[in-house]
């Protein structure tokens, strides 16, 4: 009888494991590109099983091509993917359906980079100086409310596609400045080339605050069940990494270890941990509206579109 009733209570152990997997829900999220330092909620989520206490089986894609991921999304090829608040606005009156659902990082990390040895020492001085760029649209209209706070246009300066290769321009000295440059990564990359960097932040000098990353979904899945819990483990991820921001590197350089484990990440993970946003369901509706209004200033879009379309604030 002993032996009858260890090998039924083995058997429905078995059975336990099998109907918990099967029980959790597949979700998708694709990543605006290769894993680092801004998505260490999303991983931290995943490696201390945040994800799975909430019923969730993710699966978490880097794109080979960083414009994708929002396009998949709205296209039904993907739950969730990590975008930026002003590429949204315009995704969305290019016709895309996609809805803000959470905030990652509630501020921006953009900003126009030079070598502390070059001669710029104020935007002034940026007058017939080249500057690289990665992406255009928005990086442009930046730059050019940037550039007025001081007098200057973009007829002032040359812009120069340099790709993704930010800090190798400056270093090179392909361009005198870049626009683009992440403030918690690209100033590290140069320091530890051995070369210091000046930033000139965009929100001191014209340019309203925005959410640099985002997640959004598929407009009318914003309260998807999935979706929520998602959000749910995210949280916990965030509360878990503030709260043990050590132990929470470890855990984040054991994803791939081979590729995160190095001093760039490390020194971009102190910067980037104080950013990461505690509630991310939370929508600051005026910052929302203060950027829409500056893009159709900026002519970027043609008409302010309607925030509860496109940015919304998931119930718990």
């Amino acid at each position: 009888m002993k032996k009858i009733f260890t090998f039924l209570t083995a058997v429905w152990a078995i059975l336990g494991v099998a109907f918990s997997a099967q029980a959790n829900e597949k979700l998708t999220l694709l990543l605006d590109w290769f894993v680092n330092p801004d998505h260490a909620n999303i991983i931290i989520a995943q490696q201390k099983g945040f994800f799975a206490q909430q019923g969730l089986d993710v699966e978490i894609i880097e794109p080979t091509d960083p414009s994708m991921p929002p396009k998949l999304v709205a296209a039904g090829q993907g739950d969730l993917a990590v975008n930026y608040q002003p590429q949204l606005v315009m995704q969305v009156e290019q016709g895309l359906p996609l809805v803000r659902v959470g905030t990652i990082i509630g501020t921006p990390l953009n900003s126009l980079t030079v070598l502390e040895s070059s001669q710029i020492k104020s935007l002034a001085d940026l007058k017939g100086k080249k500057i690289g760029f990665s992406v255009s649209g928005f990086e442009d209209s930046l730059l050019e409310r940037m550039l007025s706070t001081v007098g200057l246009t973009r007829n002032d300066v040359e812009l120069v596609n340099v790709n993704w290769a930010l800090s190798q321009s400056l270093l090179s000295k392909q361009v005198d400045a870049v626009i683009g440059a992440f403030r918690n990564f690209e100033l590290h990359e140069l320091n530890l080339e051995g070369h210091q960097g000046r930033l000139f932040y965009p929100e001191q000098y014209g340019v309203p605050s925005y959410e640099e990353l985002i997640f959004v979904a598929q407009a009318g899945k914003q309260n998807d069940v999935n979706i929520n819990k998602f959000l749910t483990a995210i949280e916990q991820a965030t509360a878990y990494i503030k709260q043990n921001p050590d132990q929470a590197w470890q855990d984040f350089v054991n994803y791939k270890p081979q590729e995160l484990n190095n001093e760039l990440n490390r020194r971009a993970w102190q910067d980037t941990i104080p950013l990461l946003t505690d509630n991310t369901r939370q929508l600051n509706q005026e910052l929302y509206q203060q950027v829409a209004q500056f893009m159709l200033d900026s002519k970027l879009i043609k008409a302010v579109p309607v925030l509860e379309n496109y940015a919304v604030e998931p119930a718990r």
